[in-house]
């Protein structure tokens, strides 16, 4: 394109005082463009926030997989060291995990409980990083104490140094009858991490658990892989190596992939559905197009009558056409970035101050937000492309203009 293309393509983006009308429907149509184009970038953003914060926060604490033996295992120490000369195994640590009740200050909650190794479990969980008050090496072995969410703690409206009961589904028969089995734990720490555990996780000494539970052996080990999604086939390689019978495995995939895939499914859904947004407004351009073509009909027939040829016509409109869409794109993408980058603390203080809860539900419970340069192109480009498609048909028009009758009626 030459120099004088280009310079008229861009004194039409000009507004004047006679093109009132078409500088109002340029406006609108380069707006609705901002518009969706920011929408877009927010809610990609959103999405790969959720998955960001599904792979390091939730799955940091919760395990990526699981070998168990229900008839216990005799030395994990040893098996541990050779599942870890693994090359995809990170780290192995001692598991147990059951379920129960709290009781505390009148309150009772169900609750999941976790027996780990503090020493060990620092290198399969990124817990130890979320405690607010203690760590999770406050766990020591017989004193029967616990970590506990922060969430569950300000329900049970208790904190540290103090007492609840957990009460699990395991009855012991007596003279009275079968009476579920109770112990005392002082909570000795507190996390918040953000997500379902602070609501719902206590974490104990593993030999008190198995004191609790009644079992003499170790039945699991967590195992932290390099490569959440390869973990399947992972615990496979791993079972095939051992040589002991009854050990199975099982993956986060058997607990939260569905999850993850509903958060894959929803941001291709939501780009789809916001791209139709972008796709209308891009066929405002259309409108605002073919209103120049009609306003500059005599500029074309003068242009034309001075040598310029029907594709040099074409290529001015389509250059108006693109002029707009980038100005638009650009602004968009400008706008969706910076919304993006403080949404998080946005909603925070709009769910603070109206107390709106809106994420309590969900597994995380803030909005999390992370920008990706690949989508910001993506989103450019796709754009981009739907604004040079629907500028041709007005480009066309203008190329095709009879300059005769144009001037004719000048």
């Amino acid at each position: 394109m030459s120099n004088w293309q280009a310079a008229i393509a861009l004194r039409y983006t000009r507004s004047s005082q006679e093109d009132r009308l078409v500088s109002f429907i340029s406006l609108a149509s380069t707006s609705g463009l901002v518009l969706g184009v920011a929408v877009l970038v927010i809610v990609l953003s959103v999405m790969n926030g959720f998955e960001q914060e599904l792979r390091t926060r939730v799955l940091g604490v919760l395990p990526h997989g699981v070998i168990t033996n229900r008839s216990g295992i005799d030395d994990w120490p040893q098996l541990a060291r050779s599942l870890e000369q693994h090359e995809d195994v990170i780290a192995v640590a001692p598991f147990y995990q059951g379920g129960g009740l709290v009781v505390g200050s009148g309150e009772i909650q169900g609750i999941t409980y976790f027996g780990v190794e503090p020493e060990a479990e620092v290198h399969v969980s990124i817990l130890d990083e979320y405690f607010i008050e203690g760590s999770l090496s406050d766990l020591q072995q017989g004193a029967f104490n616990l970590a506990i969410g922060s969430v569950l703690a300000a329900k049970m409206q208790v904190g540290v140094g103090d007492k609840i009961t957990l009460v699990l589904p395991e009855a012991r028969l007596t003279l009275a009858g079968p009476i579920p089995r109770t112990k005392r734990f002082t909570i000795s720490s507190i996390f918040s991490v953000g997500s379902d555990a602070d609501k719902n996780n206590l974490y104990i000494h593993i030999n008190d658990a198995l004191r609790l539970t009644g079992k003499r052996q170790i039945d699991s080990l967590r195992v932290k892989s390099t490569d959440l999604f390869e973990i399947r086939e992972l615990l496979q390689n791993l079972l095939g190596q051992m040589r002991g019978q009854g050990f199975y495995a099982t993956s986060w995939m058997s607990r939260q992939g569905n999850l993850y895939d509903a958060i894959l499914m929803q941001k291709t859904t939501m780009f789809l559905l916001l791209l139709m947004l972008i796709m209308v407004a891009a066929f405002n351009i259309v409108a605002n197009l073919v209103m120049i073509v009609n306003e500059k009909k005599p500029d074309i027939a003068i242009l034309r009558t001075m040598g310029a040829t029907t594709r040099e016509i074409l290529t001015i409109f389509i250059s108006y056409g693109l002029l707009i869409g980038f100005v638009g794109v650009s602004v968009g993408i400008i706008i969706g970035v910076l919304m993006a980058n403080y949404i998080t603390e946005v909603y925070s203080f709009i769910d603070t101050i109206l107390q709106l809860g809106l994420m309590d539900e969900y597994f995380i419970h803030y909005l999390p937000s992370q920008i990706l340069l690949s989508d910001l192109f993506v989103i450019g480009a796709v754009a981009m492309l739907i604004c040079f498609v629907v500028t041709i048909y007005p480009a066309m028009l203008a190329a095709r203009a009879n300059p005769v009758e144009a001037l004719k009626n000048e």
